[in-house]
């Protein structure tokens, strides 16, 4: 039974056409910022002096230069490593912490329950945009320190989402039969809940890997989030804070801000996607 609904979610997941676009466009963009530095031999930190610095789009150089040279289309590409490297990490991280303290607080509930969720109120109650400056702050901007901020800072809505799904479950006749016969509770909590309770999370994981991009993008573009010579694509739209890089080289930020949308829209498309396939009253 549990098979032919996972083969009747993946049909539906196939027949979302936006779903589908969504999956196609990060596939794309994923495979073109891993292979093609490597297939044409890509320098983004190497200066051009020939080309000349903050040079419009050439044959040399299909997006320009900078500020000091450097091939932004290398740039770009290097930049789009950095990004998803962050987003998709952070989201892994925030999943890490988020499940099993979901799992502890709706199924033990108790003391573990009020400490955890009382926790998780706690880091919801301030801006996560402003919690997330002053701990970069605090721990000095670099990929490291963002991607784990990020990740650190986000386990909240899994372990809500995983915490009224485990109260619900925890109620089943089939648990109180396993209780009954003297089963242990890892193997209840592992065979049993976790399977039922996890499904929403992965429709949760495609918006969350979006959320931590945009972060990721916002936290650079502010100077706090990866450094220079370290590219990724907030701190390459980062040279648009200047008025005359925003109005007269649209060249330097436009391709980095096309990349971040279409990135977080296919996401969100995707997300959407497994949350319409996972849903049962739709199937």
């Amino acid at each position: 039974m549990k098979h032919i609904m996972q083969s009747q979610a993946m049909k539906k997941f196939i027949r979302n056409k936006r779903a589908m676009t969504g999956l196609a466009v990060v596939a794309l963009l994923t495979l073109s910022v891993l292979l093609l530095p490597l297939v044409l031999d890509l320098a983004p930190y190497t200066t051009d002096r020939e080309a000349g610095f903050n040079q419009p789009p050439s044959a040399a150089h299909i997006f320009g230069t900078d500020d000091v040279g450097r091939d932004l289309f290398a740039r770009v590409l290097y930049g789009g490593r950095t990004s998803l490297f962050v987003g998709i990490t952070a989201t892994i991280i925030s999943v890490l912490i988020g499940i099993p303290l979901g799992l502890i607080a709706g199924y033990f509930r108790g003391i573990a329950e009020s400490i955890i969720m009382r926790t998780a109120d706690a880091f919801m109650s301030f801006p996560s945009m402003v919690l997330i400056l002053v701990l970069v702050a605090v721990f000095g901007p670099s990929i490291l320190t963002v991607t784990v901020v990020i990740g650190v800072l986000g386990w909240t809505s899994i372990a809500k989402l995983i915490y009224g799904n485990v109260l619900s479950i925890r109620e089943r006749e089939y648990i109180e039969a396993a209780r009954a016969v003297g089963q242990r509770t890892g193997p209840i909590l592992f065979s049993e809940v976790l399977p039922n309770a996890i499904p929403p999370v992965w429709a949760n994981l495609s918006f969350r890997v979006a959320g931590a991009v945009l972060t990721e993008s916002s936290l650079s573009f502010l100077g706090m989030g990866v450094q220079t010579p370290q590219a990724s694509w907030g701190n390459i739209i980062f040279a648009a804070q200047n008025l005359l890089v925003l109005t007269a080289r649209p060249w330097v930020w436009l391709p980095p801000g096309i990349c971040i949308i279409l990135v977080v829209i296919g996401f969100n498309f995707i997300g959407e996607g497994v949350r319409d396939a996972l849903d049962p009253k739709t199937r």
